[in-house]
């Protein structure tokens, strides 16, 4: 804030919150429905994996969309976060986790 400017910077309500921990709450929300659209193409290849062969362990991605793990990790991480996809423990083994598409 300027020494000649009056206007201070964040405006609090009632509770003391302020504008703008209010508009970072509802980005916050924004983020994690993230459009399919916006996802990296990895995602969207992982994500059509998934849509076409149903509930699949990280390996099983990895060996079908033929990215490497990383990649495939990357990516799940991105789906997870956008709401478009879960993971489950695998019962098979628990080391690994299944991941399938979120029925919206």
């Amino acid at each position: 804030m300027r020494a000649t400017d009056t206007t201070p910077e964040h405006e609090f309500d009632a509770d003391g919150d302020s504008d703008s921990d209010q508009n970072s709450d509802v980005d916050k929300a924004d983020q994690a429905d993230t459009a399919l659209t916006d996802l990296p193409p990895s995602a969207k290849l992982v994500y059509k994996v998934l849509e076409y062969e149903g509930t699949m362990t990280q390996n099983e991605l990895a060996t079908e969309s033929r990215l490497c793990a990383r990649t495939v990790r990357y990516a799940l991480g991105k789906l997870e976060d956008g709401n478009h996809v879960e993971s489950r423990v695998c019962l098979q083994d628990a080391r690994q986790s299944t991941y399938r598409i979120i029925d919206s």
